[in-house]
Parts: C-alpha cells; sequence; structure tokens
C-alpha cells in the first residue's frame, strides 16, 4: 500500500470530490469504445456478458452500490486503485517503461567549469522552487484548453521533493515524507561516475550560495576522479526490473554501511546526475535517448538512482534534463518545475558571491557500499538487462513543422483532438486497424484528482481514417471534411466528459477492485477477452506541452507498442514516437512517415474544404455540390 502525507492542502479541501459515473453510462460507454476494434463474434459475446453485469440486482450494481461508499468515506474514491494498478503493482523496470523524461535544450559547455556552474545554478533554482512549494506559496493552476479556468488540485506539487519509491517483492511502497522535522538537515544527492555524494544545502542552518554549490561540485568531481577508491555501480541495480531491485536491496541491507547509504539517497530532495560525455551526436533523437536510459552501464546508465522523484541530469557535452518516477505526480507539474528552473538558469546573471563570503566548507560525504560476491554477480545481471533495454529503444523525436495549432485553430478545431485523430490516422496506414488508445486525462479539478483515460480510437475517428485512406471507394472532399470534424467532436466529448470525471477506465478498475475486496469470484466481464486487450494500450498517448524550449518523451507501455508524447507550439508539433526493435509489426520511423503524411493530407483536405466554401459564398449559391475527390 502506499503510505502518503495525511496533511491535505488547502486548496484541495474547496475542490469537489472524485464523481463515481452512472453504471449504465459506463457500460453502454465501453461497449462504444470497443464494438469496432473487436471481431463481431466476440463482440457479441461481450455484449451478453457486460448486459448480464448490469442488469437490475446483478452483480454491478452490488459493486456499484459498495463504491458510492467508499467515495463518502473517502477524499478520493480511486486514487489508490488507480496508483497501484498503474504504477506500483507495475514490475517492469522504471527507465523506458515508466518514468518520463523533460530534455533540456542542448547546452554549450566549453569545458567541466562550465558544466559545474551551469549544475549549480539549477541547483540553486530547484532550492529556490522547493522553497516556493514548502512555504505553500505556488499560485493555483487553473485548467486551460476545455473547461478552461477552473481550480486544479496541487496537491502533486507537494510530492516532488518528498516522495521515494521503494522497490517491493510484489508491489511497490510510494512513501511521502510527512513535514519533516527542520532539524533533518537538507541534502541533494549528486551521481558522478556512478559513484554517490551527499550535498548538504544548508550546512548550520544557512543555505549554500550558488558559488559555494559550485566549490563543493568541484571537490565531488575531484573525489570522483579518484580510480583508487572507485566504489561498484550500485545505481544500475535501480534501472532492473522492481522484484529483482527489491531481492538486490534486502541483500545489500543486511550490512549497517549499506543501510546507512540508502537512508541518506532516501532521504534526499533530489538526485543531480553529473554524467560523462556520451560520445554521440546532440541530436533530438540522442538526447532523449541518454535521459530515457543513460545509454546502459558503457555510459551513464548507472549514474542515476531511479526510485527518487527528480534526478536532474547534467552532461559534460552538454546533454541536460529530467528523469522523474512518474508514480507522484504527472507531466504537467514535471513541465512546472523544469520550465521554472530553466528560466532561473537563463534569466538573471549569476549573484556571484564575494570570494570573503564563501565559508570554509567540509568537504561533501561519498556514499559507501559493502558489496559481496552475491552483489556484484547482481550489478552484472543488472546491467546485462538495462543494456538490453537500451538496445531495444527505438526512439524518433519529429519536428513537425508545416503547421501548428494556429493553423488548426483557424480551422475552429481543437488542436489537441486534432492530433489525436492524425495519430489515429496514422496508426491505421501502418496496419490497417486501430486499436486500444490511451490518452491522459487530468481530473485534478477535484481533490487528489489523477487522471484518467481518455479512448482515442473512436468509431468516428475509424470511420474517417477509411474514407482517407480506402483505395476502392472515392469519398468526397466533403464527405470526408464531415467525417474530419464528426472524429474531432467525438474526441472533445470524450474529452470532456474524462476530466469532468465521467470517463470508463478508471470507474471499470474501481468495480473490479471493490469485488476482489468482497472476494467474490472475479466478475465475468473482467475475464473477458475484450476487457482484457482494451486495456493494452498499443498506442500510449500524451500532450505535454512547455513554453520553454524543452520537450518531454517516454517509452512504449506494452512491448508491440508505441509510446507518443506531443508538444504542440503555434506554428510546429514536436513529437517523441518510441516503439522496441525486438517487435517487428512497429516502427518509429514508419510511423512517423505515415504521421507526417497524414499531417500533410489533413491540412490539404481542410485547405481545400475552405477554398470551397469561400468559392460557394462568393457564388452565392444555395447548397453545394459534392464533387468526387481529384484521387
Amino acid at each position: 500500500m502506499p503510505i502518503m502525507e495525511k496533511q491535505t492542502a488547502r486548496d484541495s479541501e474547496v475542490l469537489p470530490k472524485v464523481p463515481v459515473p452512472p453504471l449504465k453510462q459506463t457500460l453502454d460507454t465501453y461497449l462504444k469504445c470497443v464494438q469496432h476494434l473487436v471481431k463481431d463474434e466476440q463482440f457479441k459475446k461481450t455484449k451478453a456478458i457486460v448486459e448480464k453485469f448490469g442488469a437490475p440486482g446483478g452483480v454491478g450494481e452490488i459493486l456499484q452500490k459498495k463504491l458510492l461508499e467508499r467515495r463518502d468515506k473517502t477524499n478520493n474514491w480511486v486514487y489508490e486503485y488507480w496508483l497501484e494498478d498503474m504504477y506500483l503493482n507495475n514490475r517492469l523496470a522504471l527507465p523506458v517503461n515508466s518514468s518520463p523524461v523533460m530534455v533540456f535544450p542542448k547546452q554549450t559547455f566549453r569545458d567541466h567549469k562550465d558544466a559545474l556552474r551551469f549544475a549549480a545554478r539549477l541547483i540553486q533554482g530547484v532550492l529556490d522552487y522547493k522553497a516556493l512549494i514548502d512555504a505553500r506559496a505556488l499560485p493555483v493552476d487553473f485548467a486551460r484548453g476545455q473547461l478552461a479556468g477552473t481550480p486544479l488540485c496541487m496537491e502533486q506539487y507537494y510530492r516532488l521533493f518528498t516522495s521515494y519509491r521503494y522497490p517491493g517483492l510484489k508491489t511497490d511502497t510510494l512513501k511521502v515524507q510527512m513535514n519533516a522535522a527542520s532539524s533533518t538537515p537538507e541534502h541533494i544527492i549528486v551521481a558522478c561516475k556512478n559513484q554517490f555524494f551527499v550535498l548538504e544545502v544548508a550546512p548550520n542552518n544557512k543555505q549554500l550560495n550558488e558559488t559555494e554549490i559550485f566549490t563543493q561540485l568541484e571537490k565531488i568531481l575531484k573525489m570522483a576522479e579518484n580510480a583508487e577508491e572507485r566504489l561498484p555501480p550500485l545505481g544500475v541495480l535501480t534501472s532492473d526490473g522492481r522484484t529483482e531491485w527489491a531481492q538486490a536491496r534486502d541483500v545489500l541491507t543486511k550490512d549497517q554501511t549499506n543501510r546507512d547509504s540508502l537512508a541518506l539517497i532516501e532521504s534526499c530532495m533530489c538526485v543531480v546526475c553529473l554524467d560523462e560525455p556520451c560520445g554521440l551526436q546532440p541530436r533530438d533523437t540522442n538526447r532523449a535517448l541518454m535521459m530515457l536510459h543513460g545509454g546502459g552501464r558503457e555510459k551513464n546508465g548507472a549514474n542515476r538512482w531511479y526510485d527518487k522523484s527528480m534526478q536532474f541530469v547534467v552532461g559534460m557535452d552538454g546533454f541536460c534534463g529530467v528523469v522523474c518516477d512518474h508514480s507522484p505526480f504527472e507531466g504537467i507539474v514535471l513541465v512546472q518545475c523544469s520550465e521554472y528552473v530553466m528560466k532561473y538558469i537563463t534569466g538573471s546573471p549569476t549573484k556571484t558571491a564575494k570570494a570573503s563570503t564563501v565559508r570554509e566548507l567540509l568537504p561533501p560525504r561519498k556514499l559507501l557500499w559493502k558489496c559481496n560476491a552475491h552483489i556484484h554477480g547482481m550489478l552484472t545481471s543488472s546491467g546485462d538487462r538495462l543494456q538490453r533495454l537500451v538496445n531495444n529503444l527505438d526512439m524518433d523525436v519529429f519536428n513537425f513543422n508545416a503547421y501548428g495549432k494556429e493553423f488548426i485553430k483557424k480551422q475552429k478545431m481543437s488542436p489537441d483532438a486534432f492530433i489525436q485523430v492524425a495519430l489515429q490516422l496514422a496508426f491505421f496506414k501502418c496496419t490497417g486497424r486501430l486499436v486500444s488508445t490511451y490518452e491522459s486525462a487530468s481530473i485534478r479539478r477535484f481533490q487528489e484528482g489523477r487522471v484518467d483515460n481518455i479512448r482515442s480510437a473512436t468509431p468516428e475517428a475509424l470511420a474517417f481514417v477509411k474514407s482517407m485512406t480506402d483505395e476502392r471507394v472515392t469519398y468526397t472532399d466533403s464527405e470526408k471534411n464531415k467525417r474530419l470534424r464528426d472524429a474531432i467532436n467525438a474526441q472533445t466529448s470524450y474529452t470532456i466528459a474524462a476530466i469532468t470525471g465521467m470517463a470508463i477506465d478508471n470507474h471499470l478498475l474501481g468495480l473490479l477492485r471493490i469485488s476482489k475486496e468482497l472476494k467474490m469470484e472475479k466478475p465475468e466481464i473482467f475475464c473477458d477477452e475484450t476487457y482484457v486487450s482494451s486495456n493494452q494500450f498499443i498506442l500510449s498517448t500524451s500532450q505535454v506541452p512547455t513554453t520553454v524550449e524543452m520537450f518531454c518523451c517516454y517509452g512504449p507501455v506494452v512491448t508491440n507498442g508505441y509510446g507518443a508524447c506531443y508538444n504542440p507550439q503555434s506554428d510546429h508539433v514536436l513529437f517523441c514516437v518510441s516503439s522496441f526493435w525486438e517487435n517487428t509489426e512497429t516502427s518509429s520511423a514508419v510511423f512517423v512517415k505515415a504521421l507526417n503524411e497524414g499531417l500533410l493530407e489533413i491540412r490539404d483536405l481542410c485547405n481545400r474544404s475552405s477554398a470551397a466554401a469561400s468559392k460557394l459564398a462568393d457564388s452565392g449559391q444555395g447548397a453545394s455540390q459534392p464533387k468526387k475527390s481529384g484521387k
């Protein structure tokens, strides 16, 4: 079970609780979401199972009643269920599979001193941001996009620097430190050459200034370069599957030295990774890869501690960014923190302290480890598995610059819905079918709200992509345009349902979890192959917009799937498409090519339709004559 901070933020107390949607509504929506994605025979079977589940006096009604009772008793009925299902019970390694990253613009460092100055300034920015959070002085976020203007729950921000994810044999534990007693000195862990150091940020209760941080980082670099005293790369263990890391941690904690070192890492505010040059061209794709997995043990893959929520990476070659454990917070919180820090770094000139005010500070402590043959064996195995993950990730960062949000808004369409429909078109071009798609939808309008799922592979999207790709039937532009608008309207309607707590995924998960708690036989609806396949998200997508130059990316969530993160700007859209090389059905380059084609085809369709409408208005005709498109 996750152990969470009990104190509620003042702002979240005024927010409503997440609703429990009506059972019939969810079951009807579920059938609509899956009907066109499964074979007719299978759908008939599913429909019968769902009708039985939702029948008066049936299992569904019993579970719904219990779920409504749970809503009354808790601040957020779905939070713990969702957290365990989405993250804590997942046994896959955190890098690539779970941890999203923020990739900063390539920095130009002339030498290691430049890199350390950047790192010192970054740490100062982090301390500034943390002070705002600690003082509860962050301005409340308000919703943008659909239903803009609603205040949003700020709870996730308070977990940025206070969370730690402990590996478990069957399930992980997310611990959030209660307002830590002010007597505990705050510290950052600095990773350098796979060694870990404790940087006290306020020795003798006086916060370090930037020059002092720089001096301490120089000492760390010097200590890390001492090859005779170099210890094994323990960080690589945290890159492994969660059960494997839990087993390794159990072995490590048998020794007091290791327990002491772990305690310091587990109580730090964040990790700063000073990376070695990776020897790759600084293209967007390479920088994304280095943030996602560090290049494996041969590069910087062991210079990490993946359990910690925030890891800031500063590469000596200018490859910089943030790696985060996703369990405590969503992408928007990572964006807000990253943008604050980046603005801090590039903002006011460094306030260099006068030499006289730089204190004589004790050098940072290096963490020590005691490793026996068993642990050395585990280090090798973890390194091997990380290397396989590194070799398997197929990443393509694609900057689509033919148009951006402005063009889409001129068509009177939602940019997010438009891009989601374009992703469906790209997938259909690659495979000739649509599949269960995940788009995260924030439910921060509610107390302790995290996300629900927008199922973007709608029947309307299928009708549109068929009209764009069918070689046998030629559709008129007006028919295609109507289908495009229908698809975008369906996507927008689902988005509004999701952000107002009326989507189906969290609700179905809640019903399943209640049945487990009641020790019932697993209801048939959840054993049905339609339900199982509808939760295999072959296309996992997320809009992560930024106002500062940087971008977010992540890996696929299933072996035969794609991760597609996008950042829409006024005149371009940046896409990060990921898949696995080991799967022959997927290829990030093929997907990107189809995406580019599809986006251009939709633009041309919109332009032709606009031109036809103008012509019609000019000629003053009352009715349009649909004409065959020139195929």
